[in-house]
């Protein structure tokens, strides 16, 4: 609760809005009450970025769950990371701009990134003929793309699907290209 009233507050007011107190008469819990779960207002806004991070992770692991082929995989995962940035875009941006609670985080998608990451990278290695030590590191600069992409749609006047769909092309056309250069230029030569 506590968490939810503090994301409202920077939703809609921005960080420097945001005050122990303040979350307290939202949440209507005294400031003391507050300072027992958190020790301070960074360490608030770190777990809240956190909790955005982990929410975002697991809608987009429960997508890639229910996908039957790779487009319904790269469809579902990039639609559900939209969504989620067009509800929550703005909070997680404002979150990540204070360097103190972003200690380092590039982006949304950077909770459990590289479990995710590899997850994703076993698929396309299996199913594409790619070597998994090629596959990671395509996956893991692919997860940029859907980033961008939802950047784009919070600071433009844009058709969200018209960015879902530009977003998909792009993400499939790089694994076919990749898939054609590792048989055409990058598969060791059989000699007779």
């Amino acid at each position: 609760m506590i968490l939810k009233h503090a994301a409202e507050i920077v939703s809609t007011e921005g960080v420097a809005a945001l005050s122990m107190e303040r979350i307290g008469q939202k949440a209507g819990v005294s400031k003391s009450l507050i300072y027992a779960y958190f020790p301070n207002l960074t360490e608030l806004l770190r777990e809240l970025l956190h909790q955005e991070q982990k929410d975002l992770r697991e809608r987009q692991m429960e997508a890639l769950a229910q996908a039957q082929t790779f487009e319904q995989l790269v469809r579902n995962v990039t639609h559900t990371y939209l969504e989620y940035i067009e509800e929550h875009g703005l909070l997680i941006q404002r979150l990540q701009a204070e360097p103190s609670v972003a200690q380092g985080r590039t982006g949304p998608a950077d909770y459990a990134r590289e479990a995710s990451v590899n997850a994703v990278a076993e698929i396309i290695s299996t199913n594409f003929d790619i070597p998994i030590e090629v596959a990671i590191p395509a996956t893991d600069i692919s997860y940029g793309l859907p980033q961008f992409a939802g950047d784009y749609l919070i600071n433009h006047d844009v058709d969200k699907q018209f960015i879902e769909d530009l977003t998909v092309t792009m993400l499939i056309g790089s694994i076919e290209t990749l898939q054609k250069n590792i048989t055409t230029r990058l598969k060791p030569l059989k000699r007779p």
